[in-house]
Formats: C-alpha cells, sequence, structure tokens
C-alpha cells in the first residue's frame, strides 16, 4: 500500500511540475526560515544550562529603593561570597567574579592582550566548563597560577604544551599555566579567554571588604536537596545583619536562578516582571510558528483549488471499493513526500544561510549532524510539517461522493466565504503585521539615533591607560598636541559612553534628608569639554594650570542641578567619598549609557579622586583619519613600547548601542519579506489555476468585447478583496503589539498613520503585481484557442 501511495504521489509530481515546484519551494523556505528561527531560540533557552549543577546555582542580586523606585542589580559587595559561606549552612559554595580585564601576555617575544577575569578558586568546581588538562579543584590555588582557553594556549605556544609554561602578565608577574580550557560554547553569559586566582586581586589591592561597595558579581551554589524556599529568608536579610545603612532602608539580597539568568533578568519595581529576552524568544517562536504555517497554506490552497483535477480519481477508487481512510492516507502520504523533499531542500539552504545569519544574530549556530537527537528532531518535523500541510487537503478531497463526481455533477465551491479565501487572509494578515512592525521597529532606532547626544562624537578617539602610558601620561599629551595629531586630550574614569560607577548619599546644602538620588559618578583631570565638545550653562571646564585647586572640583550636569536645586551652584559644596567637591561649571545633559532613557544625575570629579582609566583623544579634523593614527601610533609605541595601540572611536561605541535593536528590527524585516515571498507564490499558484479554469470564461468575454484591463481587473479584484480584509484584522493586532513593545522604551516614537496606509499600500501592490501576470496572460490570449473545444 505505502509502494503504491509513492508511486501516485510521484506520478502526481510530476504531471504537475508547476504546482509541485510551487509547493515545494514554497515549503522549503517555510521551514528552512523555522529552521533558522528555531536555531536561534535553541541557543537562546541553553545558555548555562549545560553546568551539572545547574539547579543549584544562583546569582546574588540586591533590591533597595532609589529615586522613589525600588531596584533590582546583580553586583554585589565583595565580601558578601565569604559571608555567605560562613552564616549559611545551606550553602555549599560562593564564589567571585570580576569585571573582565584586559591584560598583556607575554611569551617570548609573542604579545597578545586579552581579556578574562579574576575568580574564586571554586569557580571550576562550580560551574562545568570541561577542562582539557589540569585538575579544576586545584588549578587556581596557587596566586601565580593562570588557566587558559584552548584558543588562548595555541595563539601563544602554538603546537607546543602548554601545561608548567610560564606567561607574563602585564610586564609585571609571572604566572604558570596550570590548565587549559575547552574554548567556551556559545551558549554562555561568560566571555573570557583566560582566568586568575582571586587572591590576585587581593594582591593588586583591589579587594575590600565594604558592604557598601557593589562592584563584583556573587554566585551561589546550594547543598544538595535544601530547598530554596528554606534559604531565602536568610539571604534576605543578610546585609541588614552587617550594614547599619541596609538595616535602617530596610535593604534586601536575593539570589537568582541560573534558569533565569539569560531569559528573565527583568525587573520593575522590584518584581520579576516577565520581560527582557524572553520577549523576543517567545515572539521569534510565534513568527517561525506563522512562517511555516503560512508555508502550509499555500500547499492547502493549492490542493484544494486543484480538486476538480483529482475528483475522478477519488471518485473511481471509491467505486472500486477504497475506503476513506485509505484516501485519507494516500493524500498525507503525498504532503509527507513533498515535505521531505521540501526538507532537503530548506537544509541545503540554511547551510548556505547560515553564515550570514550568524553574523546578523552575532552567534555562531550550526546544525549537529552527529548527534541523534538532531536527526529524530528533523524526521519529526517533516512530519509534522506534512500533516499540517496535508491534514486539510486529505479530509478535503476524500469527502468527494463518487456518484456526483462521475456524473460530472461535481462543482468548485464558490462561496462568498470558503476555507480557501480564509487560508489566503491569515497568510496576508502575518505578512502586514510584519511589515508594520518592521517599520515602527526601523523608526524607533532611527529616532533614538538622531537624538542629540550632548557631545561631540566626531574625532574622538579613546584609549586604554595600559602598561607606561599613566607615568608618561603628560609626555604623550604634549607630543600628540605638538605633532598636531590631536586638538585636546583629557584621562578619565570611563569612555564617554559607559557608566563605570554610581552611587548616593553624598551631601550638599538644602538636601533632603530623605533624598536617595543615585548618581552617574565620572573623573576627569581637565579640558572634558573641550575634548567632548560638552556645551557649559554655568560656569567653566576643569583647568589645573590656571586654577590648582581644581582638582577637588566638580562639574555637575543640568539634571543633577535640578535634584540640588541650587540657585547659584558655582561655589557650592557637595560632599561624596569624604571629599569636600564644590562646583565649578555646569554642563547640559548628555547621553552616557542608555540613548533610549532620559539622562540621569551626574558628577564629574576632578582628579584628586585619580580614578584614571581611559585616554580620551579629539583627534585634529583638519588631518586625514588614517594619518593622525599613524602618527599617534607612533607617539604611543615610544612611550609605551611593550603595548599595542588598541584605539576605539567613540562614534562605533556610540553606535553599538543601537545593534540589539537593530538586529531585531533587521531580522522582522528579513520573515517579513520572507513571508511575504511565499505568500505571494501561493498567490501565484491560485491565480494560474484561477485562470486556467476560467479560460473559456475569458474567451468568451473577449467575443463579447470586454477589454484586456477590464479582463485583469476582473481577475485581480477577488485577491485585493482579500488583502485589504487581511489588513483590516492586522492593523488594530499590529498597533497593539507595538504599542506594548514601545512602552519598554522612555524615549520613544509616536505611532503614525501613514506607517498603516503604507503597510496597506505596499500589501495590495505586491497582491497586485503577483496575481497581474497572469490575468494579463490569460486576457491577451487568444479565445479562438480557448473556445475551440466548445
Amino acid at each position: 500500500m505505502i509502494k503504491n501511495f509513492l508511486k501516485v504521489a510521484f506520478r502526481n509530481l510530476l504531471r504537475n511540475k508547476g504546482f509541485s515546484a510551487i509547493n515545494i519551494i514554497g515549503l522549503a523556505i517555510g521551514m528552512a526560515s523555522a529552521i533558522l528561527i528555531l536555531l536561534w531560540i535553541q541557543n537562546e533557552v541553553s545558555y548555562d544550562q549545560f553546568h551539572d549543577k545547574n539547579d543549584r546555582i544562583y546569582e546574588a542580586w540586591n533590591r533597595a529603593s532609589f529615586d522613589g523606585k525600588l531596584w533590582c542589580w546583580n553586583t554585589t559587595p565583595k565580601i558578601l561570597a565569604r559571608t555567605l559561606e560562613h552564616d549559611l549552612p545551606e550553602i555549599e559554595r560562593a564564589v567571585r567574579v570580576n569585571w573582565n580585564s584586559n591584560l598583556l601576555f607575554t611569551v617570548g617575544d609573542k604579545k597578545i592582550m586579552k581579556s578574562g577575569n579574576m575568580v574564586d578558586t571554586g569557580f571550576l568546581q562550580m560551574f562545568s566548563f570541561p577542562m582539557l588538562k589540569g585538575n579544576p579543584a586545584t588549578a587556581l590555588n596557587d596566586m601565580h597560577s593562570v588557566v587558559l582557553t584552548e584558543k588562548l594556549a595555541k595563539s601563544l605556544f602554538g603546537n607546543q604544551e602548554a601545561m608548567g609554561k610560564v606567561i607574563k602578565l602585564d610586564n609585571k608577574d609571572n604566572f604558570t599555566v596550570t590548565g587549559i580550557l575547552k574554548d567556551l560554547p556559545n551558549n554562555t553569559r561568560f566571555d573570557f579567554e583566560y582566568l586568575l586566582p582571586w587572591s590576585y586581586l587581593k594582591f593588586r589591592n583591589e579587594d575590600d571588604s565594604s558592604w557598601g561597595n557593589n562592584s563584583t558579581r556573587t554566585y551561589v551554589l546550594l547543598k544538595k536537596n535544601v530547598r530554596f524556599a528554606s534559604v531565602e529568608p536568610k539571604i534576605k536579610v543578610l546585609k541588614q545583619h552587617y550594614d547599619e545603612e541596609a538595616k535602617k532602608d530596610k535593604w534586601e539580597m536575593f539570589i537568582y536562578p541560573i534558569s533565569r539568568w539569560r531569559l528573565y533578568s527583568s525587573f520593575t519595581n522590584g518584581t520579576e516582571d516577565n520581560g527582557g529576552r524572553s520577549t523576543f524568544v517567545k515572539l521569534f517562536g510565534t513568527i517561525a510558528g506563522f512562517i511555516l504555517l503560512i508555508a502550509c497554506i499555500n500547499f492547502m490552497n493549492l490542493s484544494t483549488a486543484r480538486s476538480e483535477k483529482r475528483a475522478k480519481e477519488v471518485g473511481i477508487r471509491k467505486v472500486v471499493g477504497a475506503h476513506r481512510g485509505s484516501l485519507i492516507g494516500q493524500f498525507i502520504a503525498e504532503s509527507i513526500l513533498i515535505a521531505f523533499i521540501a526538507a532537503i531542500i530548506a537544509v541545503v539552504i540554511v547551510q548556505l544561510s547560515l553564515p550570514g545569519y550568524n553574523h546578523l544574530t552575532d552567534k555562531k549556530l550550526f546544525i549537529n549532524y552527529g548527534s541523534g537527537w538532531t536527526w529524530m528532531a528533523c524526521i519529526g518535523f517533516i512530519l509534522f510539517t506534512g500533516l499540517l500541510a496535508g491534514s486539510y487537503p486529505a479530509f478535503f478531497l476524500s469527502s468527494f461522493q463518487p456518484v456526483k463526481v462521475l456524473k460530472g455533477t461535481f462543482k468548485k465551491a464558490n462561496a462568498l466565504i470558503s476555507p480557501r479565501k480564509v487560508l489566503v487572509v491569515i497568510q496576508f494578515t502575518f505578512a502586514i503585521i510584519l511589515i508594520i512592525c518592521t517599520i515602527i521597529v526601523k523608526q524607533q532606532i532611527d529616532y533614538a539615533r538622531d537624538r542629540e547626544t550632548g557631545y561631540n562624537k566626531d574625532n574622538l578617539v579613546y584609549h586604554f591607560m595600559t602598561g607606561d602610558i599613566p607615568k608618561n601620561y603628560p609626555l604623550i599629551k604634549n607630543e600628540l598636541l605638538a605633532a598636531g595629531v590631536a586638538v585636546a586630550i583629557t584621562k578619565t574614569s570611563a569612555p564617554l559612553t559607559e557608566s563605570w560607577s554610581d552611587g548616593w548619599g553624598q551631601e550638599w546644602e538644602g538636601k533632603d534628608p530623605n533624598d536617595k538620588t543615585d548618581f552617574n559618578r565620572y573623573v576627569c583631570d581637565e579640558g572634558l569639554g573641550k575634548t567632548a565638545g560638552l556645551l557649559f550653562v554655568q560656569g567653566r571646564d576643569f583647568d589645573l594650570k590656571q586654577f590648582p585647586t581644581d582638582s577637588t572640583g566638580m562639574i555637575i550636569n543640568e539634571s543633577s542641578l535640578k535634584v540640588m536645586k541650587f540657585k547659584d551652584p558655582i561655589g557650592k559644596i557637595v560632599k561624596d567619598n569624604g571629599i569636600d567637591w564644590h562646583i565649578i561649571g555646569v554642563i547640559k545633559d548628555f547621553i552616557l549609557t542608555n540613548p533610549y532613557e532620559p539622562t540621569r544625575p551626574m558628577l564629574i570629579s576632578g582628579a584628586k579622586s585619580d580614578w584614571f582609566s581611559i585616554l580620551q583623544i579629539k583627534l585634529n579634523g583638519k588631518n586625514p583619519t588614517a594619518q593622525n593614527l599613524q602618527k599617534a601610533e607612533a607617539i604611543f609605541k615610544k612611550y609605551n613600547p611593550e603595548y599595542p595601540f588598541d584605539y576605539k572611536f567613540v562614534d562605533e561605541a556610540y553606535a553599538q548601542k543601537f545593534e540589539n535593536e537593530q538586529r531585531q528590527g533587521t531580522l522582522a524585516g528579513l520573515f517579513a519579506g520572507l513571508t511575504i515571498f511565499i505568500s505571494c507564490l501561493g498567490l501565484f499558484g491560485l491565480a494560474t489555476y484561477m485562470a486556467e479554469n476560467r479560460i473559456k470564461e475569458i474567451g468568451v468575454r473577449k467575443v463579447l468585447g470586454a477589454s484586456v484591463s477590464g479582463i485583469t481587473a476582473l481577475l485581480s479584484r477577488d485577491f485585493v478583496k482579500l488583502v485589504v480584509i487581511s489588513f483590516l484584522i492586522a492593523a488594530p493586532l499590529a498597533w497593539w503589539g507595538m504599542y506594548k513593545w514601545l512602552q519598554d522604551y522612555t524615549y520613544r516614537v509616536d505611532i503614525k498613520w501613514w506607517v498603516f496606509a503604507a503597510a496597506c499600500g505596499l500589501s495590495v501592490a505586491i497582491a497586485i503585481i503577483t496575481v497581474s501576470y497572469q490575468a494579463i496572460r490569460a486576457a491577451v490570449a487568444n479565445p479562438v484557442k480557448s473556445l475551440r473545444t466548445e
């Protein structure tokens, strides 16, 4: 029976090559799109789920009130880890992971800058990163031990054995390689190429026991069989036991499970809001389902539209004794066969698309052909697609009554509402929703990008204060200026596009005792206004040569002035970190972090803080940029010869803030285009079949004097009506979805009416173009040929 089913299926495919090609191509593109999205989703939901102890791993978070809101954040005091282990018997281990550090690795004449972390010794015992060599229990016990990834080990030592070799870090200390890790998978939040022991952080005097310094991440491993509910209340009040301010403010701590780090780390007023990346995972899962459904709808529509061609076959089979169940089985087998052929083409499309798709999504996705689960998933996917695509046609075609069919009284349904029309409406409804969403996402990105930043990004670069740059800073600065490479230079605590420090508890005259404003903190020596092009509304910039006391000066932004409520802020004292800072200037707000959010209060302290990590350079715009950079590199090599000249453009760093939204918009646009293409394939097939079925009617109309344009309009009208109905359904759905999405942005675009008009016009135009080719072809055909058989 199965052999007969397959034989009949192949014959039907070959007999109707055009319709078969449309069915297979449409299904293949739909399946390929769904596979690509599912690969992305699988990667997202599997983040850090490969650790053996993932059911017991948590991250420590803070919860406290600032600016009248309840905030949650995951940086904690360095002392927290040891306190958790000491005070709570339910905790097996707690480890700290500091922020990524860029260090210079030197082996012989080879010098490489690499990024990694300093961690507690138990890090490799808590997290299951596979070690190729070394013992995870002891690899980080010695202060001068280092664990490398396989990639970094190969970069440093080539094919030689790396274990036991000595590496000099930052031209200061020698470290022995005590472990080689397999390169990190692409589904982990961690991003390091080396690990150093926390004891080295202590050696560098960068450790502290202050409960007020939230500067590291702390991870917790619960003991086996310990219930989360039993330890949660103890952690909640832990900080209040050691910090009077925390007790006064009812500061809470909590631990957050590893299963929710990637998708759900989003909080509103102290409570998880089910936002974050989970929203996009659900959204793109829905898109994958609809794209596959649209491809299946094409199959359903074309199969049922060709019902008259198969009617006699069904009638004869029933007369000779075929049961409806066997007919259903035959049609399902045909659809599964088509799905199988389409799946082969889809896999080819996926493999060809993966390099570009990985670049677009910033991932390293792949199909693991060596996994049995992959093949089981493929078989299930093909069967599901075949059943979904073939179910309706199978039941529809098998329902024909043999008496009516063989008498020739079988008629094609031409009802006002038919399943075929409903399916076309579903197709274009989803396509139009994606068109509208893509336009609004692009508008939102452009709206934020066009927002005034408050500083001048042109020709502005920054460089980390590596190696000998701090001690040679005056020489480097003077030579860059003297050579005409730069017009202004300053050193700061962080890049202009990032906030590396914030805090509360500052004091000033007239401050409300209940005020708990959180300020962005920034440090500068002098000339920041000139270097970055900041706009001063009161006062002046730092100038240590003319005003040496500017080392304890402070510049505030307009948002800080609103908080402090000074009528005349110049000369006012702001106490912070035990220092009395006097305000020397007020600048217009500039975007430091998120361009989609309002600017926050900001304090820029003078050189007294002595926390400088970044060199900001305003290149001379009169010279070619390449020439400036070439001369700057020579000067940096002169005064910092051991380190590479590793600069970054501020405008490029700022542009990276839009990458996430751009990626979402591009993906939505890509899948909108694929959805439209698949839908148009279906329309093209239906229009072709419609033209074939009405060829004699068209011939009669032409004999009676109908024009080509009139016949074309007649044949296109029904499809245009369906697209307009689709728009009327899609418009409110798209508006609601985009309205909810935009609520996540304080600085957001308004949804304009013309977006919907443009989407409607575009979809109608696409439908007309798709249908018109077949309609015009039928309208210009010679009526003599079409009426010859009459």
